[in-house]
């Protein structure tokens, strides 16, 4: 039978592989996915119950959003019209890399960068121009704003998953202002580091930066995302690329709960920016490791050989945490998530036993 180009195309997409989700493991402690364990369940259970308390979910959610964008402004200091929201972050990017790029548009970023944007590239065919990180896993800024000569699409995740690197902001700043193109700046951790672009937008009218409740909130299962941009791209994205209703109602009332509570982010932020102070300066007490600074709420360090054998054994203690192998020259590179206190106690004696 002649194959049609239906099932061409399946085998198409099937060959692309996809982003990879990190495994599912019953009952261990979760240091593999960046969530954040700080934020109280607490929390999580008031804004949950009010939320069901202000819903209707027999209706649409008409206004819904416009409500949930006045509080974002108010969190962010950034006006409603340069506000959009998505089903989390990743569908923000999404719907930009779909109508903004193409197989004759070059992207430049990192590598590497977040796994769900380059395989969002490799489905639409979007070539990728890719700079390595150094050997203690730094971007060189010169070479970077080298590179954008040849690039239409920046795209950056500030600080960098997996290896929690920043540019400084006042380089990024210059090559933000210096690039001609659209400059996306991913700002998912950005709540753990020291500076944010996004008031930026009100001045850079090429500039789209994209934020979430998903870590500093600890709110990854909402999956509710939102961008600050110009008022033109805004404008567009709002009204024509974004779906009518892209968040349920539960999501929304959600999400205008936790901004009204957003102390609470901030004192949990405080606690995770000194257990990663911690788990740096205990990690590097041992000589079988490499480890990298961090400004995000997870920390990328490198066993070398030894990288396997670690993290089969604190699986076998019911530890979870990232294996991702080979980065540049670096062949044995793990990624611990900052949990509680306690959940890093427990990561940090297991090392000290295996290490022994």
């Amino acid at each position: 039978m002649k194959t049609g180009w239906f099932e061409k195309k399946v085998k198409e997409f099937s060959s692309i592989g996809g982003y990879k989700k990190p495994e599912l493991h019953q009952d261990s402690l979760k240091l593999d996915s960046n969530e954040n364990y700080v934020m109280s369940k607490q929390f999580q259970s008031d804004i949950i119950l009010g939320a069901k308390k202000n819903s209707d979910v027999r209706e649409y959610p008409l206004g819904g959003v416009e409500r949930l964008i006045q509080m974002i402004s108010k969190f962010t200091k950034i006006p409603t019209s340069m506000i959009g929201v998505g089903n989390g972050s990743d569908q923000i990017l999404d719907l930009i890399l779909s109508n903004f790029a193409s197989k004759q548009t070059k992207v430049l970023t990192s590598n590497p960068t977040f796994g769900f944007f380059e395989e969002r590239c490799k489905l639409y065919s979007i070539p990728m121009i890719a700079l390595r990180f150094s050997n203690d896993m730094k971007l060189d800024i010169k070479e970077f704003t080298k590179q954008s000569k040849n690039a239409d699409i920046l795209y950056l995740d500030s600080p960098n998953n997996p290896t929690g690197f920043q540019f400084s902001k006042n380089d990024l700043q210059k090559l933000v202002k210096s690039f001609k193109g659209l400059v996306i700046i991913d700002e998912a951790y950005s709540d753990f580091s020291n500076y944010s672009l996004a008031k930026q937008v009100k001045t850079q009218s090429n500039l789209v930066v994209v934020q979430t409740v998903s870590k500093s909130f600890g709110l990854a299962g909402l999956r509710l995302g939102y961008f600050m941009a110009s008022k033109q791209f805004t404008g567009a994205f709002n009204k024509v690329l974004q779906y009518p209703y892209p968040l349920s109602t539960l999501t929304i009332e959600s999400g205008i709960l936790a901004l009204e509570k957003s102390q609470q982010m901030r004192d949990s932020v405080k606690v995770i920016k000194k257990e990663r102070t911690r788990i740096i300066e205990t990690l590097r007490k041992y000589n079988t490791f490499e480890v990298f600074d961090s400004e995000a709420n997870f920390v990328l360090f490198d066993a070398h050989g030894s990288y396997q054998r670690i993290f089969i054994a604190l699986s076998e203690q019911g530890i979870s945490i990232r294996k991702l192998g080979k980065i540049g020259n670096h062949e044995g590179c793990l990624r611990v998530t900052i949990g509680t206190k306690e959940m890093n106690s427990r990561f940090l004696l297991a090392i000290r036993d295996l290490l022994r």
